[in-house]
């Protein structure tokens, strides 16, 4: 249980109030015991510790305005799957993280980068049906083109897993 509340997603907002990150309870708590951040909204667990109690942050505030650069995330799978929402980009369906491949849509041995724009999240029945065709070749249309993670993405993702959050909602104009 402590484990799972110490994964749970806390909203990072600048000192202006905008959103620009979202990470762990674990790093939230470091922000704000570190003094770099504030607690905004709460969560409803509590955390112990031999000395403190603490409520869980569900959103926090830099203290001090940082300027965002652009954003570029590491291209990984983890990355991949967050961009495609853990969805198969040929058939639809969401499936979890353990159940999905990452597949080059321009195969590596036509030619086809590891990249941004060449990889797509892919479950084993699709991936297994492509083989090593391009899309076309194999009878599938992608659902949606790969395309790099910027800043509008990172935007749109906070935005998803806002609309389970409550306590984010107002921070992420909707």
């Amino acid at each position: 249980m402590a484990t799972v509340v110490m994964q749970t997603p806390v909203l990072v907002l600048n000192a202006t109030y905008e959103p620009v990150h979202i990470t762990a309870v674990k790093r939230a708590i470091v922000l704000v015991l570190k003094g770099v951040a504030r607690t905004e909204e709460e969560n409803h667990a509590v955390i112990h510790s031999a000395y403190l109690s603490l409520q869980v942050p569900s959103v926090i505030r830099l203290l001090e305005y940082r300027r965002i650069p652009f954003q570029s995330r590491a291209l990984s799978r983890r990355n991949i799957l967050l961009r495609d929402r853990n969805s198969c980009q040929y058939c639809g369906e969401v499936f979890p993280s353990s159940e999905l491949t990452l597949d080059h849509v321009i195969p590596r041995s036509k030619g086809g980068t590891t990249s941004w724009d060449n990889l797509v999240a892919s479950c084993h029945r699709c991936n297994n049906i492509k083989g090593d065709q391009t899309p076309e070749e194999a009878g599938l249309t992608l659902i949606r083109r790969p395309r790099p993670y910027n800043l509008h993405t990172n935007r749109h993702l906070m935005r998803l897993l806002g609309r389970a959050e409550e306590r984010w909602r107002k921070y992420l104009f909707y």
